[in-house]
């Protein structure tokens, strides 16, 4: 019995190991460094996101799974269904211009995983947010929009998932096209605002800057949120 329950957990961890190494080439293949995306190469591989959603959809999360495999693999779930739906429906110049049936991207019940149906709205919001209560989560799922903290050129896996959010969110609050930080003022993206709550769990939210900004912030400083850019993050 215990041979059996080995083999079959061998079986599905390397089913899993695979199917993930699928979407990581893409992403590697069509985004750049900057978080750009090369849309129009990548429809050429639909086929190839397809067998990623085709995974998905037949797999069920598991309640035994860590925290870190989770939310890995929510958020890859998360980008795979946000790049499909910009496939579906390019050339296009902003996510926000999708609608189905009066619905916007993110209220549109076509994410298929474990033979259920979501929106993208509930995986962030429901799954994510709610149960796991970590911020790097924001730096992790991708909006498609310019103003969007960058999009991973790898899926995320178990084993790393804390230095790639890490990573990524010590790149989006130092990178000045997103927030425009000095010691006695910062201009920051509205996903500081929108969510806010996520960010001061522990105390206020320069001290959550401070803790990955280049630049240390007065906890006295002038605090304004910038415009959101919700054009395409690529073309």
């Amino acid at each position: 019995m215990q041979k059996i329950f080995f083999l079959l957990s061998l079986i599905l961890f390397t089913n899993t190991y695979s199917q993930t190494s699928i979407f990581n080439s893409l992403l590697k293949k069509h985004v750049n460094n900057k978080g750009n995306v090369n849309y129009k190469a990548f429809k050429n591989e639909e086929s190839k996101l397809q067998e990623y959603l085709n995974y998905l959809e037949r797999t069920t999360p598991q309640k035994n799974w860590s925290p870190a495999k989770s939310k890995a693999f929510w958020i890859n779930t998360y980008n795979a269904y946000t790049i499909k739906l910009i496939l579906d429906n390019y050339p296009l110049k902003s996510i926000t211009t999708i609608k189905e049936k009066g619905k916007g991207a993110w209220d549109i019940q076509f994410v298929k995983v474990g033979g259920k149906n979501y929106t993208l709205n509930h995986i962030e919001h429901e799954i994510l947010r709610k149960k796991f209560n970590d911020p790097k989560i924001h730096v992790g799922v991708n909006c498609a929009s310019g103003s969007c903290p960058q999009l991973g050129n790898f899926a995320f896996t178990e084993a790393n998932y804390d230095v790639k959010t890490t990573l990524l969110l010590k790149k989006f609050i130092n990178n000045p096209q997103k927030n425009k930080i000095s010691h006695n003022e910062i201009q920051l993206s509205k996903i500081f605002d929108w969510f806010k709550s996520d960010f001061t769990q522990n105390g206020s939210i320069i001290d959550f800057l401070n803790k990955y900004s280049n630049t240390k912030i007065s906890t006295t400083a002038k605090i304004k949120y910038l415009e959101y850019d919700w054009s395409l993050n690529g073309k």
